[in-house]
């Protein structure tokens, strides 16, 4: 480790740190609008100058590498005179445009006009007018009056998709950014333009003017739409008092872990996002004996575990099936473990996920679901499903998600469902296959409850609930544990556990893969 003071503040960095990542590390921050610690540093903004002693001028902190005993100023009056004098230059040029764009109110250029600039315009020449909507790729418009021509884009498809479809075109005043040959940005990662972008040049046509920035609140989470686990936030509006709210989730944007994700997510993370909101199951939904009739939670429990309890007490248990996915939580795994398999001694357990994908070369997996591995430590297998053959060797069916319509269409589902007595499914979606079970628990997404996932490289990443549950849903591992205190089996180990962090405690207890750091 190399000793440093930066600011009179003795820092500690790894040879080879530059020295805007050793001020990072001690909590300094340095201006910089061309900088990203995924690029090779560019230094073509001039924002990052700090004064290093012994230094005959000011040097670039993106690119300058620690030396024993160097010693930096990031705020002495010539290092704050120069970053002024910078961004007078690059706004002589740059539209007035922060009262109409979407990058209003977390804008870095905005943030450091307020914090170096706040100077009266020197420039007296008529700004350049260039077009200021230039679609570049399916979702993506590049205003080129916004555009500082940090190249931040540019950097991001040659040196992370490698796949180079932005340049910089002529040369001075006249230089901007292009594509080639009129060839828009294409591949699965282009939605990352709009983050990396740090002011309102690229935006997005799926956030473009639908809501401001500062009415937003954002919490992390874990994307589920494919095994990879990539960190995410989810932007979303709480609701204005008497004023209904267009749609509860505006923007899903990537979140840093350089194990998982790096800084980035694919397309389909970042866009379908709509499942979050469309199409949500909100009551609990029953049609026994032909007949529409209104349950609650506790009635539905009561009713659900009266059924497996007959089978149990009867010692059929046997003639229950119970079909399971992996977007349920490595802790609702494992309750289903332990009420099912080891406490009732059921065999026939089925997992049933959605159909497979295309992958891509980066984060993208083939898998469709967040926690196959999580399924698999946990002691599932994924045998194939004889639905058909349901009907006959079947009294009560217990279904966890939709994903049935990937293997029959619904009429089949209907005519194996007109066999069975009792079918129970706990779903978060409305749909076709709601209407043919006899009783529906309505269930939390990911981003409405606590847990874990385990994603295709084995790590184990958990998080917290972003939104509220859509009507009266809840979390599976809830009714997981309400609906085993119905059955009263076993419940001295049930009545223990309250949370999904105890659940996570028990796991640790039996099954050696979770008791490694997550």
């Amino acid at each position: 480790m190399i000793k440093i003071i930066i600011d009179d503040k003795t820092v500690e960095a790894k040879e080879g740190t530059t020295v805007l990542s050793a001020a990072k590390l001690a909590g300094i921050q340095i201006p910089h609008l061309c900088y990203h610690a995924a690029f090779i540093p560019e230094g073509s903004c001039r924002m990052c100058l700090v004064e290093i002693e012994g230094f005959p001028k000011l040097e670039l902190a993106c690119s300058t590498q620690v030396k024993e005993d160097l010693r930096v100023w990031t705020q002495s009056k010539k290092v704050t005179e120069a970053r002024k004098g910078v961004l007078e230059f690059i706004l002589a040029e740059h539209p007035l445009d922060c009262p109409i764009c979407d990058k209003a109110g977390e804008c870095k250029l905005q943030d450091y006009y307020e914090e170096y600039g706040l100077f009266e315009s020197q420039f007296k020449e008529l700004k350049e007018k260039r077009e200021k909507k230039v679609s570049i790729g399916e979702r993506l418009i590049l205003d080129r009056e916004r555009c500082i021509l940090c190249t931040r884009c540019v950097r991001f498809l040659r040196e992370v998709t490698k796949t180079q479809e932005l340049g910089v075109f002529n040369r001075g005043v006249r230089s901007e950014i292009s594509t080639y040959d009129g060839e828009l940005v294409d591949n699965n990662y282009s939605g990352n333009l709009t983050e990396v972008c740090p002011v309102g040049a690229i935006t997005d046509t799926d956030f473009r003017f639908q809501i401001r920035s500062w009415f937003l609140q954002k919490g992390d989470s874990i994307c589920p739409l494919c095994s990879r686990g990539c960190n995410i936030s989810i932007e979303y509006h709480p609701g204005f008092a008497r004023i209904p709210r267009k749609k509860r989730v505006y923007r899903i944007t990537s979140r840093e872990n350089l194990a998982v994700n790096d800084f980035w997510i694919c397309d389909l993370g970042r866009y379908a996002y709509s499942y979050l909101d469309e199409n949500r199951l909100s009551n609990f939904l029953s049609s026994l004996n032909g007949k529409n009739k209104r349950f609650d939670q506790e009635s539905a429990l009561q009713f659900a575990a009266q059924k497996i309890k007959k089978l149990y007490d009867k010692k059929k248990i046997s003639r229950m099936t119970l079909i399971l996915n992996s977007w349920l939580t490595n802790e609702e795994l494992f309750l289903v473990r332990k009420i099912f398999r080891d406490d009732l001694r059921m065999q026939r357990i089925f997992m049933v996920d959605p159909s497979q994908g295309e992958k891509d070369k980066m984060l993208l997996t083939s898998e469709r679901s967040p926690n196959r591995k999580g399924a698999e430590e946990i002691g599932f297998d994924f045998q194939s499903l004889d639905f058909k053959g349901l009907a006959g060797k079947t009294d009560v069916l217990v279904m966890f998600g939709e994903y049935l319509l990937d293997l029959a269409s619904l009429e089949e589902i209907k005519a194996v469902l007109e066999g069975i007595e009792t079918s129970i499914l706990f779903s978060s979606k409305e749909s076709a296959l709601v209407s043919l079970f006899g009783l529906v628990f309505p269930t939390a997404l990911a981003a409405e409850k606590s847990g874990s996932f385990t994603n295709c490289e084995g790590k184990i990443q958990s998080f917290e609930p972003v939104l509220e549950s859509w009507g009266e849903s809840r979390p599976e591992w809830q009714f997981l544990l309400e609906l085993s205190r119905e059955l009263d089996i076993n419940s001295n180990y049930y009545n223990q556990i309250e949370s999904t962090t105890a659940v996570l405690e028990k796991m640790r207890e039996e099954i050696s893969f979770f008791q490694k750091e997550k």
